[in-house]
């Protein structure tokens, strides 16, 4: 599988991004997507995955109320819709796939794999 997130950047405390991870190489709606993130000097942490067909998602804690996981299964398409930004979010996001199809939701991080190029985004405060 290859996976190719984009959408990060640059934005001040408050503001929003929406990342997109594009996915080739498996049977895409058939397996749980996750998105995680890795601040400097961190582990990888967990912040959204999302159902194969798409109506059930859990989210991190630091995420809840704030960050919005969805998926395009006709676009192999999964995305993160991240508003009111704090600078705590700064990191590099990173999506990947679970690594046998089907199966409930993890939020561990070595129940995903391989990993694709993260992207990264920066929060100013």
């Amino acid at each position: 599988v290859q996976l190719q997130a984009s959408g990060g950047g640059l934005v001040q405390a408050g503001g929003s991004l929406r990342l997109s991870c594009a996915a080739s190489g498996r049977t895409f709606s058939t397996y749980v997507m996750g998105w995680f993130r890795q601040a400097p000097g961190k582990e990888r942490d967990f912040v959204a995955a999302i159902s194969p067909s798409g109506p059930l998602a859990s989210y991190a804690d630091s995420a809840k109320g704030r960050f919005t996981i969805s998926r395009d299964n006709a676009k192999n398409t999964v995305y993160l819709q991240m508003n009111s930004l704090k600078p705590e979010d700064t990191a590099v996001y990173y999506c990947a796939a679970k690594r046998t199809p089907w199966g409930g939701i993890s939020h561990d991080k070595n129940d995903f794999g391989p990993w694709g190029q993260g992207t990264l985004v920066t929060v100013s405060s």
